[in-house]
């Protein structure tokens, strides 16, 4: 609907349809003794709507209030009202029209206009724009006599001069604005919905890994079956070229404009690279492993009052929803970074989550945001051992702090509880790394209950229009809280475990839009780990890291090219593996 009053702004040179919209507010009624003393002759309404009869007329429906489809964005409410046209200042009055109708605007009211008192068309006032601001003087001056308001009878004769003037623009204007109001109404009728927005977002990765898988001699049952002979020949990726897609479709309905409900469907087959390369630390940011099966993905609702804005989810509710996050440039799964970790601390971002709420205060003039949550992975079954305070869950607080438009810093706390093979919703292991670290960083403790403490402090310095750094750091002590998966009680036990990433963005480069990062960091990694003598579960042995490359190019508006790789050095922290490579050519699209 938008475009089709957009259309209608072109055609008839932009006043044209403003005018149109004639003074149906209160207007300043000229009263008899008013009238007497400009020495004219009043007129009877009789008479008057006589001589008015046989004008081209061009009807704006009284019914309806279009003033709020052309409402002006930048001051102001609506419309407000003219009556003086020299305060139309893109009016020139250059002939006898410009005298005439100023005159009747001043006696009657009978245009209006922006707040800002201007016509606003391509040129100054044209003959188009002239017939619609005497069209409005004429709806009025028509309304009145019907409620027998005294008018001037030269009034009169000076509307009939101008309506056989500007008679074939009287006629084409009609014409024009029957069309648009027959299209308006079949919009209206049609519509999906009033409150409701339909976004969508498809994706299409080209990508594929090489290099050799990686394994970790320090847990028995994660060894893969390789040959002391053969095992190079063995340990190569396949080095296979695939092709996947991702589809979000976004439901987002509003009621009362501060407020936003979310639902999501979603469906993909972008390949999960942790299987090929044998570590969940090759995967892509916007993998999905749904076999192109549709799902309901977010189900939630935020509302803003005042200062405070609140959400409230019943699936798919995220931490990073929810917290600040950061990392502009690189933070979205459509259109940032192509690897999983370097979108954003796992430590505070990632975690169980689901259902649940949070809300975000703003204190003195978006100084600083004090941020809160709480989630649960299972928070919709009854069962023992879940629900929303039985189960694994998420819960922390976030400081945000603005101290200047291009800086901007966050301080972030997490705990998280992650059930074990033990619990009786145990069906895996925990994962304190959060699928961004190593085998021995995501679970500590062979599968026993873990708390997991996690601090982190970020910083966003956008250093001039060209270029944006981005880095965080983070901590987690991870504490286990009863038997591992071999009945052994692991209570007491703990393990400490660190991650970092920088990334440096160039925006506008050869294309406006266009953005060249440059980005690096420390996978999830332990550093201790409490143990019994002769286990074999130790810190790793060595530090993986990841460094990525990536060049977003868009098409268009609506379409977002982003080639680029990354590789992974040390994966699963062994010092025995082979660095790992992936490239990748995403393809955004959106709507």
């Amino acid at each position: 609907m938008r475009k089709l009053f957009s259309q209608c702004l072109k055609m008839t040179s932009g006043v044209a349809v403003l005018s149109m919209i004639a003074a149906q507010s209160a207007i300043a009624v000229p009263d008899e003794s008013q009238l007497n003393q400009t020495q004219g002759e009043i007129i009877s309404p009789e008479e008057a709507l006589g001589v008015l009869q046989n004008r081209p007329t061009l009807n704006t429906p009284l019914n309806r209030d279009t003033s709020k489809q052309f409402r002006d964005n930048t001051s102001g409410d609506g419309m407000s009202q003219v009556t003086n046209i020299s305060e139309l200042r893109d009016v020139s009055p250059t002939d006898w029209a410009y005298e005439a109708l100023r005159s009747l605007v001043e006696r009657y009211g009978c245009i209006v206009g922006y707040p800002d008192r201007t016509f606003r068309g391509n040129r100054a006032t044209s003959r188009w724009e002239f017939a619609a601001g005497l069209n409005a003087c004429l709806n009025t001056i028509e309304r009145l006599l019907q409620e027998n308001v005294a008018v001037l009878r030269e009034d009169i004769e000076k509307l009939k001069r101008l309506a056989q003037e500007f008679e074939q623009e009287l006629m084409a204007l009609k014409s024009r604005v029957d069309n648009l109001e027959s299209r308006v109404a079949f919009l209206e009728d049609h519509q999906f919905s009033t409150t409701t927005k339909l976004g969508g977002e498809v994706l299409f990765t080209f990508s594929s890994a090489s290099g050799e898988r990686a394994i970790d001699s320090r847990q028995r049952d994660d060894i893969f079956n390789f040959g002391v002979d053969g095992r190079d020949e063995t340990r190569r990726i396949d080095d296979n070229a695939t092709l996947g897609f991702r589809t979000r479709l976004n439901l987002d309905t509003s009621f009362t404009g501060k407020d936003r409900l979310r639902t999501r469907i979603e469906t993909g087959n972008i390949v999960n690279y942790s299987r090929a390369t044998g570590t969940v630390m090759a995967r892509l940011g916007h993998d999905i492993f749904r076999d192109a099966d549709v799902r309901i993905g977010d189900v939630y609702y935020r509302f803003t009052v005042d200062n405070l804005t609140a959400w409230v989810g019943s699936n798919s509710l995220d931490i990073d929803d929810i917290f600040h996050v950061g990392n502009d440039f690189l933070y979205s799964s459509g259109s940032g970074a192509l690897s999983r970790f370097l979108r954003y601390n796992p430590l505070v971002f990632r975690g169980p989550e689901g259902m649940g709420g949070g809300f975000k205060y703003k204190l003195w003039d978006d100084l600083f945001e004090v941020r809160g949550l709480y989630l649960a992975e299972n928070g919709n079954s009854p069962d023992l051992g879940q629900g929303m305070f039985n189960g694994n869950y998420s819960t922390g607080g976030q400081l945000v702090l603005n101290p200047a438009d291009n800086l901007g810093f966050s301080f972030t706390y997490l705990l998280s509880y992650f059930a074990g093979t033990a619990d009786p919703q145990g069906d895996s292991r925990p994962n304190t790394s959060s699928s961004n670290g190593s085998r021995v960083a995501s679970d500590p403790f062979l599968g026993a209950p873990t708390l997991r403490d996690s601090y982190a402090i970020q910083g966003d310095w956008r250093i001039n229009q060209t270029f944006n750094l981005t880095a965080w750091g983070g901590y987690a002590l991870a504490r286990a809280q009863g038997k591992d998966k071999d009945g052994v009680d692991r209570s007491g036990f703990g393990a400490d475990l660190w991650t970092w990433s920088a990334a440096l963005s160039a925006v506008d480069v050869f294309k406006e839009g266009a953005v060249l990062s440059v980005a690096g960091g420390q996978f999830v990694t332990a550093e201790r780990v409490d143990a019994f003598t002769g286990d074999r579960r130790i810190p790793d042995k060595d530090t993986p890291y990841i460094i990525e490359a990536q060049y977003k190019y868009p098409l268009s508006d609506n379409i977002l090219l982003t080639p680029g790789f990354y590789v992974v050095i040390n994966p699963e922290g062994d010092e025995d593996n082979n660095s790992i490579w992936v490239g990748a050519l995403r393809t955004t699209f959106k709507f």
